[in-house]
């Protein structure tokens, strides 16, 4: 089991002084014999960026909070870190770049752990059986930390980021206002979620590189994606309430299960993008009025071209959904104008069980003229919103297999129901809706257009 200390028996107060090097010194301590738990006690303790290490468990204890301060620059400890110096290969200088200006070594600013861009304030690199644990009332507050040299040239550190690590657990806790995501982790093996709440900020769960993964019974509401990544191998997620102004789900992997949640929109906070430059500076939350907080998708597919994809994705179930007013259903569109969809293709995809309303946008499957992905719907429930009656459900192109068994679509009077750019097979059972057969399918002759998410 290890030892148990305190952040107190360290000096750490809670007096609205940054006390990192105390919380810090509580962790080390306990990682240098042998492991254990750090408990945080009931309050708000102020830090800049801590790390996490081996066989250490970082204990919210009701009421703790674990609150980040609004100075980028005091993220950086770990490039000074005695106790287990970073491997100097691991150190990355460059900054943050758009996608259209970046070269393959620009993305060193993700893949390389000792980046500005994976700052964060609970780090852990390079660690086994480490884990974040929330009492009732915990927190973790980003403060929304402004870093004019971040992503966007206003996103601060990451709430908790996590490279190369084996054994994780995340559980209980609430992070807020998060400067970047809420989760980032890269390279992992062995990850379990459970429990866990985010309020406002970025992505509330980004993988990459990530190896089973289970998620579950946790609460999404966030101003980017719910939960994200790509190149993840054997992911559960179940239970979860997915409250986005992005996507619910802006994913990529094989063998991806995703039952059991709710996926609604329009968010409970705002998109942070929207924002002017001086309230991202002053990094409160402004009323939603005039900031946007639609949701965009329920499942945006992700295969960005960063990072090598070593499994071909496949094998991904979304099953026992309720989705409600996305604008969009579904949006995989590897045609080449959106950049977080030009690594691998997607060789399929299914759907069962679902029930979606107040969807406003046709769903998009858009494939690889080499790798034709296949879609299923089984037992779907589909309504498009009010005033978007005209929509067409589905826009097709380079797809090899398309079936829809037990579907109903209501409040849909398009002609025609799908629209397809190219070739491939469609099976037709037991579809229910208000379009004459006649008027189901009908191949394009204009140029395919996608609207990017």
């Amino acid at each position: 089991m290890g030892i148990s200390v305190s952040i107190t028996d360290f000096g750490a107060k809670c007096d609205g002084t940054v006390q990192t090097d105390k919380i810090q010194s509580a962790i080390d301590y306990c990682y240098l014999q042998g492991g254990g738990e750090v408990m945080v006690p009931e309050g708000i303790f102020v830090t800049g960026g801590l790390r996490i290490r081996s066989d250490v468990t970082l204990h919210l204890m009701e009421g703790a909070c674990i609150k980040g301060t609004r100075n980028p620059l005091d993220y950086f400890g770990y490039l000074k870190d005695e106790l287990q110096p970073l491997d100097p290969n691991e150190v990355f200088s460059g900054r943050w770049k758009r996608a259209s200006e970046r070269t393959r070594e620009d993305f060193g600013f993700i893949t390389k752990s000792g980046s500005r861009w994976n700052n964060a304030l609970i780090r852990a690199i390079h660690a086994q059986n480490v884990a974040i644990i929330g009492e009732k009332n915990s927190c973790i507050d980003g403060s929304n930390c402004y870093d004019s040299s971040g992503e966007e040239y206003y996103r601060g550190p990451h709430a908790i980021s996590m490279h190369f690590c084996e054994n994780i657990i995340l559980k209980g806790y609430t992070v807020k206002d998060s400067s970047n995501w809420a989760h980032n982790i890269n390279s992992g093996k062995n990850i379990l979620m459970d429990k866990v709440k985010v309020k406002a900020g970025h992505d509330g769960a980004h993988f990459t590189l990530c190896d089973n993964i289970k998620v579950s019974d946790c609460e999404f509401y966030t101003g980017d994606d719910c939960i994200a990544g790509f190149s993840n191998l054997n992911v559960y997620v179940s239970g979860c309430m997915l409250n986005s102004a992005c996507s619910a789900l802006r994913f990529g992997g094989t063998n991806v299960l995703i039952e059991k949640c709710r996926m609604y929109g329009p968010c409970k906070y705002l998109f942070r993008g929207s924002l002017t430059l001086e309230e991202k500076i002053e990094g409160s939350d402004p009323v939603l009025a005039g900031h946007r907080n639609n949701m965009l998708s329920a499942f945006t597919y992700y295969a960005d071209f960063s990072v090598p994809i070593a499994h071909d994705p496949q094998n991904i179930t979304i099953k026992d959904c309720k989705i409600e007013n996305a604008d969009r259903f579904l949006h995989y569109n590897f045609s080449g104008n959106e950049p977080w969809q030009k690594g691998s293709p997607l060789l399929n995809i299914r759907f069962e069980n679902i029930k979606a309303s107040g969807i406003s946008m046709p769903l998009t499957a858009y494939g690889d003229k080499d790798t034709k992905v296949s879609v299923e719907f089984k037992n779907v429930d589909f309504s498009f919103r009010e005033g978007y009656e005209e929509t067409s459900f589905m826009h097709l192109c380079f797809y090899k297999k398309v079936i829809i068994n037990n579907v109903t679509i209501t409040n849909a009077k398009s002609n025609p129901l799908i629209k397809t750019w190219s070739d491939g097979d469609i099976e037709i059972e037991n579809l229910k809706c208000d379009v004459p057969e006649e008027s189901l399918i009908k191949r394009a002759t204009e140029d395919f257009k996608c609207l990017a998410i």
